[in-house]
Parts: C-alpha cells; sequence; structure tokens
C-alpha cells in the first residue's frame, strides 16, 4: 500500500480547508420579468406574452424553427412521447440509468419501457446495444445526456432511419452541450429539456419540447399535446380533442424567470465546461480511477462529474472511498440512482397502475439482473461530485487534489 499524506478521516488535515464558491442564481433581470409578467393582468400563457417570449429566445439559441413549452421536463417527455405517436403495447428503448422522469411519460402512454446498455465510459446508450433491443413493437429510442454528455448520436440516428423509429433526446441534464459541433436536442425528432431547479438554469419546474422536423403541422400536434389537446395558436382556439393529452402549460410567470435564465446560460454552461475538463486533465493520469470520456468534436457542460473506481487497483471499497472524499471536504454521492431503473420495485413488480400489471402485461416483459451488465457495473463503481458555476480556480485544484490524496493513499 502506498501511504502520501495522512488522510483527514485518519486525523490529517483536510484538502479543502476553506467554503466552496457561490452566488445568487436569480436577480434583478428575473425580478423585471416577473413584475412585468403580473402587470399583464393575467398569467396564462395563450393570453400573456412571457411563455412566447421565452420559448422565442430559446428557438434563436438553439436555432430550431419550433419548441413548445411545459409545466416539466418530466411533461415534456410525455409530450414528445404523445406528438410521436407512441402508445398502447409499443416499445421505447431508453437508458438504464436515469431520473424516474425519463420513465413516467412511456408508461402513461401505456407503451413498455425497453433497456439498452451503456459505454463504460460516457455513461449513454451503446447504439450496438439499442439496435440488439429493437422488435416490430419499437416505436422510439429516448436517449438520455447523462450529467451533460452527449450521447453518440450520428449511430443512433442511423438506426432510427433503418428501422423507421422516432428519436426523442432528453437533455434535462444537457443544456448547450454539444455533439460534433450540434446541439443536444436538434438532433433527434424532439429535444426535451427541464428547468426545475434542480438544473442548469431554472423556472423552478418547467420544460422545453424542440420540434426538429420544421413541420409545422408536427409543432401544432406537439403543442396540442401539452394542453389537453385543444388547439390554442394565434388567434384561433378548438376544444374539440380527438384523444386524450394531459394538462402541462407553463405559466406565465415561469416563462418570465426562463427569460431571464437563459440570459446566464452561455457564461454557465462554458464555466462548468471549463471545470469539468479541467479535473479530468487533474486525475487522468490515475490508473486507479476511469474519468469521463466525452466524445471527440463534442462539449460536455457537466451537471455533475462522475468518475469510477477501479476495483483491482485499490485497498478499499467504494464506501471507505467515499467516506474518505467526504472526510477531506469533498461532498460525494455513490453511483447516481441507488439501482438501474429495471431492478426498481415498479419494474420488478410490474405495477405502473396500483393493482394493475397493465402494460406490461400486453408482452410479457421480464426485467432482471444482468439486463445490462455494462451499467450494472457503472452504478457499482461509480462515485459522483458535485460540480457548479460559481467553484473558484482553488475550489477545482482542492478537489483535485483531495480525490488524488484518497486514490493514492489506497492505491495498491
Amino acid at each position: 500500500m502506498t501511504h502520501t499524506n495522512k488522510l483527514a478521516i485518519h486525523g490529517g488535515e483536510k484538502a479543502k480547508q476553506t467554503p466552496f464558491g457561490t452566488g445568487k442564481r436569480f436577480g434583478l433581470e428575473e425580478a423585471r420579468e416577473l413584475l412585468e409578467a403580473l402587470e399583464q393582468n393575467t398569467l396564462f400563457y395563450h393570453f400573456g406574452n412571457k411563455v412566447k417570449r421565452f420559448i422565442a429566445d430559446f428557438n434563436e439559441m438553439y436555432g430550431v424553427p419550433y419548441s413548445v413549452a411545459t409545466s416539466s421536463g418530466t411533461a415534456a417527455i410525455h409530450v414528445a412521447l404523445g406528438a410521436a405517436g407512441v402508445t398502447v403495447g409499443d416499445e421505447v428503448i431508453t437508458s438504464p440509468i436515469t431520473d424516474q422522469g425519463t420513465m413516467i411519460g412511456i408508461l402513461y402512454q401505456n407503451a413498455i419501457p425497453v433497456f439498452a446498455d451503456l459505454d463504460p465510459y460516457t455513461y449513454n446508450l451503446n447504439p450496438a446495444s439499442i439496435e440488439a433491443r429493437i422488435t416490430p413493437r419499437t416505436k422510439a429510442i429516448l436517449v438520455v445526456h447523462l450529467a451533460g454528455n452527449a450521447c453518440d448520436m450520428d449511430p443512433i440516428m442511423e438506426i432510427a432511419r433503418k428501422y423507421n423509429i422516432k428519436v426523442i433526446e432528453d437533455c434535462a441534464q444537457a443544456y448547450l452541450t454539444e455533439y460534433k459541433g450540434r446541439l443536444a436536442g436538434t438532433m433527434g425528432d424532439y429535444g426535451c429539456f427541464s428547468t426545475n431547479d434542480f438544473k442548469h438554469i431554472s423556472t423552478g419546474d418547467g420544460g422545453i419540447v424542440t420540434v426538429n422536423s420544421g413541420d409545422e403541422e408536427d409543432y401544432r400536434r406537439t403543442h396540442a399535446f401539452a394542453d389537453k389537446n385543444y388547439k390554442r395558436i394565434g388567434e384561433s382556439l378548438d376544444r374539440n380533442p380527438s384523444s386524450l393529452a394531459p394538462n402541462y402549460r407553463m405559466s406565465e410567470l415561469q416563462g418570465a424567470v426562463g427569460i431571464g435564465q437563459l440570459k446566464r446560460l452561455e457564461w454557465l454552461c462554458g464555466r462548468r465546461a471549463e471545470l469539468g475538463s479541467a479535473l479530468t486533465e487533474g486525475l487522468k493520469d490515475l490508473p486507479q480511477l476511469t474519468t469521463m470520456q466525452v466524445l471527440p468534436d463534442s462539449r460536455c457542460t457537466y451537471w455533475f462529474y462522475m468518475f469510477r473506481l477501479v476495483e483491482d487497483k485499490l485497498n478499499c471499497t467504494r464506501e471507505e472511498f467515499g467516506a474518505a472524499l467526504e472526510a477531506e471536504g469533498i461532498k460525494n454521492r455513490l453511483g447516481y440512482i441507488p439501482s438501474v431503473v429495471y431492478m426498481q420495485p415498479m419494474f420488478q413488480n410490474k405495477q405502473a397502475y396500483l393493482n394493475s400489471q397493465f402494460p406490461f402485461d400486453l408482452t410479457g416483459t421480464d426485467y432482471k439482473q444482468g439486463d445490462c451488465p455494462v451499467s450494472e457495473e457503472i452504478l457499482r463503481t461509480a462515485i459522483q461530485v458535485p460540480l457548479n458555476e460559481f467553484y473558484t480556480d482553488q475550489d477545482l485544484q482542492e478537489m483535485i487534489e483531495a480525490i488524488r490524496k484518497v486514490t493514492l493513499y489506497y492505491a495498491k
């Protein structure tokens, strides 16, 4: 065992002695927009101007022809699935390492989630695994750009075209993420974003769906699905829906805050990209760790940073490593979610709806340990550390120092 500096958990000096940098997420810009929203004398998106302005600003930033505001990122994914025509008994291929928000829309459309395995270094969908999961029931691929890191979209889009399948991008953690010069959320048929309080920008809750086909009818269908299938664009209003859709409207207050938040986005994502890249650079020579891999000609905007332990090169458990890192002043989390999604009770019990096995019983789908072995291994060996645009260069250097200190102490 290689002993370097005495670990803080053993009574040594902490690597991180000073508080992390912080800053205000909201300011006068958002306050002015909120006051204007209140002075409109309406907070309903159709009669006010704030949601419309928010979406127009977003479309300009992203270079997309159309997008639709929603009440949450979860809602955005549901809206995209509904607009894509996903319905009873269809299958949607997605990632087993993601938030529940990715699943909800699939199951509310009475479709069945199918899980493809991940790349061990980017933590994103493996295109070969996606293709291996395709059946005649497959209607869509729901890719998740985890932690602001882009999926390998070229082969995924090739597969989708080959089998005539829709692609929906979950960009909840991937603002201004780039893949070969293109923005995540602009390559699939639909891109879904979240503006809840735990994302790059916040409107409290909220979401956006980009409609990338450029087809006006596609846009109208998407817009209607977020509003009970009422057709409410411009001056027109048609309240005769032909099929069921939820109410996922964004309010004018959310839109107002969003206008101000978008003005911060380029700086914020640039700083996160800078910090994450520097963290990789500071750790890449440690054979005891594997760092987050970003694809060539791409940019990660690091909603968080996750690295993996190479167990046979360390004399500690992951729990011991995490506890030692915490003692050095670096908060961390083991993995990302407690288990791969398909091992959660809802999937093991096949119970999306209380006291029912519908829609799982339509296909007899089974979910078992080992279905996605790489994904399971990622969660078993990963440690997540937070990143924040307000972190200073000193914060970053002390993070690197702390991770290196713990790694070298336990190195074989």
